[in-house]
């Protein structure tokens, strides 16, 4: 088994809270016990690339047996702090932002929205789905009041950085980052850049790229 400090590949991580979801909705429905095969099916990832990212984690399974599924919900919820709440900062309060206030993290009690900031004087004062919104220039106020570790930008890009360096000064080592702009932070703080434009143009090009693969094995 791997010791505490031993690194997990980034791809393995982003792959956890799949399996977290899953087999919290197996154990809900009192299934006992599931198969890698099983779980493949259901998450839509190769039942060797299941058994690799477990493997990361010692022995989660026993072979012929598959899963305990409480064992894995038990270690997943440890694994991934659900026991811990995140306060999370929304920047920005356009279409998207208020599409996130309105989900909120609806299936995952760990992690909510508590706080939103926006520079429209307008939405100052008010609430989205019982989030209050304050003005950008409140922000190392509440933030500190409200114990937030991560944010979620959807400021327009020319701003990205200027309140990315804010957050970091106010204490946010987290950052989910909507905007095109690339960030620059210090080591300590972790972005993931998330931009739908690129993601939409990937989308498209795989789907010519398989489309053209296809065509090739039928002739």
């Amino acid at each position: 088994m791997n010791g505490p400090d031993t690194k997990i590949p980034q791809a393995t991580a982003k792959r956890l809270p799949l399996y977290y979801r899953f087999i919290q909705s197996l154990y809900n429905s009192g299934k006992l016990r599931v198969s890698s095969a099983e779980l493949s099916e259901a998450v839509k990832v190769d039942s060797a690339t299941i058994r690799r990212d477990f493997s990361y984690f010692g022995a989660l399974g026993k072979k012929g047996y598959g899963y305990n599924v409480q064992h894995l919900l038990t270690f997943f919820r440890k694994t991934l702090n659900q026991d811990e709440v995140t306060n999370v900062a929304l920047i920005g309060v356009g279409h998207l932002g208020t599409a996130f206030a309105n989900y909120n993290f609806l299936k995952n009690n760990s992690t909510r929205i508590v706080i939103a900031f926006d520079a429209d004087e307008e939405k100052v004062g008010t609430t989205t789905q019982d989030v209050p919104i304050y003005h950008v220039s409140d922000m190392k106020e509440q933030i500190k009041a409200n114990h937030v570790d991560v944010a979620i930008l959807t400021v327009p890009s020319q701003f990205a950085q200027s309140v990315a360096d804010e957050l970091v000064e106010y204490g946010v080592t987290g950052i989910l980052n909507f905007t095109p702009a690339r960030l620059n932070v210090p080591a300590h703080v972790r972005v993931h850049h998330i931009d739908l434009s690129i993601e939409l143009q990937s989308l498209v090009y795989f789907m010519k790229h398989y489309s053209q693969s296809a065509e090739g094995v039928k002739s």
